[in-house]
């Protein structure tokens, strides 16, 4: 059986990682609803990049110097529906966020400096999606 220190280390390691992004000015925390990501207004940094329009939404991808960030968002926000934002930098893992939400799925942010990016978004079984890009 695995010590108490042993079971806090990723709580510790994601404090820790999240004190980092807020230092550098990655993350914002302003209490409770800030820090959903489903929260209103709640949005990607950067410059947008790639507008993917589909049926009932479509995916947005934005991108900074090092990072890139994608949601997908309803055109009608409304009932809870399966929505899912996927983002992945060529070498990398892909960042998801999936589940039943109003407005938005995301934003799912990756480092890609210096790397393509592809990004996929649904809502409610309709997809848009984006080839390698930004090469």
């Amino acid at each position: 059986m695995p010590s108490p220190s042993h079971r806090a280390r990723p709580a510790r390691a994601a404090a820790l990682l999240t004190a980092l992004l807020t230092l550098l000015g990655l993350v914002a925390l302003a209490g409770p609803a800030a820090s959903s990501a489903h929260a209103a207004g709640s949005s990607c940094t950067g410059r947008l990049v790639k507008r993917v329009a589909f049926t009932g939404g479509e995916l947005r991808v934005y991108r900074s110097r090092s990072y890139a960030c994608a949601t997908t968002v309803a055109a009608r926000p409304g009932a809870r529906r399966d929505m899912a934002v996927s983002l992945q930098a060529r070498g990398g893992r892909a960042a998801v966020d999936r589940g039943r939400f109003t407005r938005q799925a995301g934003p799912v942010t990756v480092h890609a400096l210096n790397r393509c990016v592809r990004a996929t978004g649904s809502i409610a079984g309709r997809t848009g999606s984006t080839d390698w890009f930004g090469c």
